[in-house]
């Protein structure tokens, strides 16, 4: 087991993690903020669901939901569509447009992330990628299982939107 000292340098740490976000919330189109990127991403990893499922998944309450729903359901980014088991209920999906700018996404991420780890290694990088997958399991994340869309390629930060504060 870590000592003390250890636990505590690792929570200095995590909460020095909110500038790496932040850095990737400034390449973002200004069209797409961070809560709308984190919509994207998680129906693009899990495919079409419920708005009370994305709400869970993003760990906010529904009027946060609601209002990234909305904001990217405005650009054409995203369909709702009436719930064959439940009128009452949405069905999210991903539009040709979503998919072009969840693609766009992923290029800016990827970029950023390759130029600031440019001097790791690539079994650095492996090593970070397997103690943060181990990390967030260890905190019982929801979203270990995606199922993905073929084409896409997911942005980093999208599991990472926890809060209504960050979206």
């Amino acid at each position: 087991m870590a000592e003390q000292a250890q636990y505590e340098e690792l929570a200095r740490q995590l909460s020095a993690v909110g500038a790496v976000k932040r850095d990737i919330g400034r390449i973002l189109p200004p069209d797409c903020p961070a809560g709308s990127a984190a919509v994207l991403t998680l129906l693009g990893r899990h495919g079409d669901m419920r708005m009370s499922r994305l709400g869970e998944l993003l760990a906010v309450d529904m009027s946060v939901t609601s209002r990234h729903v909305a904001h990217v359901a405005a650009r054409g980014w995203i369909e709702r569509s009436p719930d064959p088991a439940d009128k009452r209920s949405r069905i999210l999906r991903l539009t040709p447009a979503g998919l072009e700018q969840l693609d766009e996404l992923s290029r800016r991420t990827t970029r950023l992330l390759a130029d600031r780890l440019s001097d790791w290694t690539d079994d650095e990088v492996g090593q970070l990628i397997r103690l943060m997958t181990r990390l967030r399991a260890s905190f019982g994340d929801c979203r270990s299982a995606p199922v993905r869309h073929a084409s896409v390629a997911a942005p980093v930060f999208e599991e990472t939107t926890r809060t209504p504060a960050s979206t």
